[in-house]
């Protein structure tokens, strides 16, 4: 009997052991956790709030560029139709005579969406550069321009969108500069560089199989939107019509089976097309505008005529040279009065305008 009651005296110490044992551990393990979380809960919890912080923001750039996009889809379906494959109008009369007066490039018919791109790109080739004359945001567009010219064909849709608002931007910046009159010799280098460059480009040859629709005259274009201001209008014509005198002569002499002679044919006619629609377009609206160049008007229309006579000589291989030329001269003949006389000027030379009303 002693020795059972033993051995359950026995099993309930040992019961009462374990449970103290564990209650022990139970306690230490608690106590242990505690201290630890306290002592590490300032950087873990800096830690846990810059990683949530860091996830909101990416969350929030996320629908920020959603809501863009959709702003953007949204803003164009305003404006066009979804299927459209040009965004603007800046070509609609590419190549042909316009009716009534061409606009002078104050048209909003445009993507606003595309202006703050095109400003974000100029701004970015502006920074690049460095550059900080007077005429920086003009050289920049200039830039812009032409760089534009060089690496993506005219007959791609987003050229008319970038070039039409580049176009605006130049003659925006260039009449900003005008009315202060400031910086006159950086202006006139950067407009005289603009020029050669778009009539070195309009007289490049292009591949034959980028489009059924000559790339040329779409530089041509250009150039006719840009000379709706009277200055950049008439460096454009002294311009032209002195690279005309140059190719007259040099398909002169030129074999007529020469590969290159076609091209050449070709860019003559460009070229005179191109100052045929500036004097049709243009000439009565510089006439009127205050700040009228009369020097440079006098200088254009010598060289004309120069460029009239070169022609002659091609006369026996094409006619239509100076058919082309005789148009020219005829327009200009019309309107020469008219702008002397608005000005209250005269020509410096006489023969000019008789050989002009000749």
């Amino acid at each position: 009997m002693s020795g059972g009651s033993e051995e359950a005296a026995n099993a309930g110490a040992d019961e009462q052991a374990i449970k103290l044992a564990v209650a022990i551990s139970f306690l230490r393990s608690k106590f242990l956790q505690q201290s630890y979380s306290s002592s590490s809960d300032p950087s873990q919890s800096d830690a846990l709030r810059w990683k949530q912080k860091a996830k909101e923001r990416k969350q929030k750039i996320f629908r920020l560029r959603e809501d863009f996009n959709n702003a953007e889809d949204a803003s164009e379906f305003d404006l066009f139709p979804q299927n459209a494959a040009c965004k603007c109008y800046f070509f609609d009369r590419l190549g042909n005579l316009s009716p009534t007066k061409i606009s002078d490039g104050s048209d909003r018919r445009f993507n606003d969406m595309l202006r703050s791109r095109f400003l974000r790109q100029v701004r970015f080739k502006e920074r690049r550069r460095r550059r900080r004359t007077g005429g920086s945001q003009l050289r920049a567009s200039v830039d812009f321009l032409v760089e534009l010219c060089d690496t993506v064909s005219p007959v791609e849709s987003n050229f008319a969108n970038w070039s039409h608002q580049a176009v605006d931007f130049i003659l925006a910046s260039l009449r900003n500069l005008l009315s202060v009159a400031k910086n006159m010799e950086v202006i006139e280098g950067i407009v005289s560089s603009l020029i050669v460059r778009l009539a070195k480009k309009m007289c490049s040859p292009w591949e034959s199989n980028c489009s059924n629709k000559n790339p040329q005259l779409y530089i041509q274009h250009l150039i006719r939107k840009l000379g709706s201001e009277s200055y950049i209008g008439q460096c454009a014509i002294l311009s032209v019509s002195q690279r005309i005198s140059v190719l007259a002569e040099s398909l002169l002499f030129t074999d007529p089976f020469d590969v290159a002679f076609p091209h050449m044919h070709n860019c003559m006619f460009i070229m005179i097309e191109l100052i045929d629609f500036l004097v049709l377009d243009y000439l009565p609206i510089w006439s009127k505008d205050e700040g009228f160049d009369n020097v440079l008007f006098e200088e254009w229309l010598a060289s004309i005529l120069q460029a009239r006579k070169a022609s002659e000589l091609l006369k026996s291989r094409n006619g239509l040279y100076v058919l082309y030329m005789d148009r020219v001269t005829g327009e200009l003949a019309k309107h020469v009065s008219q702008v002397l006389s608005l000005h209250n000027t005269k020509v410096t030379k006489p023969d000019i305008l008789d050989n002009l009303l000749w």
